[in-house]
């Protein structure tokens, strides 16, 4: 049962329990075991960046375990770029000893000691995007190394690439990965060149789908939001339309880490930033310091319901269904239900920087539920307020 909750700047979530004929799942993706739902976890990038070392890294996993997190299945503790060196003269992949003494094969286990699976970065180039040593061409010794260390998810970018067939890279390393006969969890990180929702089903388990997110609602009015650069949430967000039907158990869409508490947007935005991207089935991958959260940013990233329908096993994003230009949008998409019955998500955004009464017509979400006529209505919000509540109706 959805609770009523304040999701404002400005987003309405309603949740519809109808009766339907349950949804045989499957998996029209990349088949690996892992992934079948959006992964959840924390990644260092977007606080820290470079600034990374072992004890960050441990106290992270503390953290992660001590605010309840881990349980509702913040899971995945990933190092982004700056962990490695160089290789040895046999080409292996060193990490940085200065930043992390006891190596990665230790910091592996510390992590899967307090029940959390453990990430990794590198590049589908010479170097990263930090100059540390890529993959490309090393793909089966790299993929070697993550599998002895004990890696859980492979964070794969595009700098310094030479040029070389997109997809021919990317799927070198998901053939590397597959050898090792170690379930790891591969993350596409092409900043959505060359249309990796279309390739990307059968080469990973996420792909992005822009440039890196930047930590501001909105950039620039007029960018094209295919090709942001920066990208604000907005704009990440007007990217995504017309890619969900590409994105299902297995393999998804990726709108980038979430911003939620370093600062940059307001509490209200980032209610909105963190709920368009659970029900777009974008991976939500913390990006702030988990160890000095607030009361406010807990709440956000402790939401259940939010966190439900992300997670829920049909894998259906949630799709734009009207738009009212430069006013409000209506979302909407299919969610499963244990009992047989199929649950739905709607969802309100205004797109003002005002307060305005935004109303839901009903209509628009036939496509979506066989028993229409119980939810054959029309709903106002009045949005005055600026607050949101969320619905359950039967």
């Amino acid at each position: 049962m959805f609770s009523g909750m304040v999701i404002n700047r400005i987003f309405i979530a309603f949740a519809f329990l109808v009766s339907l004929i349950y949804l045989k799942k499957c998996c029209y993706a990349l088949d690996n075991g892992v992934g079948l739902t959006p992964s959840m976890g924390w990644n260092s990038w977007n606080k820290f960046a470079c600034d990374i070392d072992e004890k960050l890294i441990r106290e992270t996993a503390d953290a992660l375990v001590s605010t309840g997190l881990r349980d509702l299945g913040y899971k995945y503790l990933n190092l982004d770029d700056c962990w490695q060196k160089k290789r040895n003269w046999r080409g292996e992949i060193l990490s940085d000893n200065s930043k992390f003494p006891s190596g990665m094969k230790e910091l592996a286990k510390y992590i899967h000691e307090r029940g959390l699976l453990f990430g990794i970065y590198s590049s589908a180039g010479y170097w990263t995007c930090q100059r540390r040593p890529g993959s490309l061409l090393r793909e089966d010794t790299d993929a070697q190394a993550y599998a002895d260390w004990g890696v859980d998810y492979l964070k794969y970018d595009n700098c310094y690439n030479l040029g070389v067939d997109t997809v021919k890279r990317y799927t070198w390393m998901r053939d590397a990965l597959n050898k090792t006969g170690r379930p790891i969890l591969y993350s596409i990180c092409n900043w959505g060149e060359h249309d990796p929702w279309i390739w990307g089903p059968k080469v990973g388990n996420s792909w992005r789908t822009t440039g890196d997110i930047n930590d501001v609602y909105r950039v620039d009015k007029k960018q094209d939001p295919r090709h942001c650069d920066p990208c604000g949430m907005l704009e990440i967000l007007d990217s995504t339309v017309g890619l969900e039907e590409h994105a299902g158990p297995g393999g998804f869409n990726d709108l980038d880490m979430l911003e939620v508490g370093n600062g940059g947007m307001t509490h209200e935005e980032y209610k909105t930033h963190f709920s368009l991207w659970a029900a777009l089935k974008s991976p939500l991958i913390i990006g702030c310091d988990v160890r000095n959260l607030t009361a406010e940013t807990i709440a956000i990233l402790t939401n259940k319901e939010i966190i439900a329908i992300n997670q829920d096993p049909l894998g259906k994003s949630a799709k734009l269904v009207f738009r009212e230009e430069h006013s409000y949008d209506v979302w909407a998409g299919k969610l499963s239900d244990e009992y047989g019955f199929q649950n739905g998500v709607a969802i309100l955004f205004n797109r003002k920087d005002t307060p305005q009464a935004i109303k839901l017509p009903f209509s628009l979400l036939k496509p979506f539920f066989h028993k229409y006529s119980a939810v054959n209505k029309n709903i106002t919000k009045d949005d005055s307020s600026r607050e949101v509540m969320a619905f359950r109706l039967p």
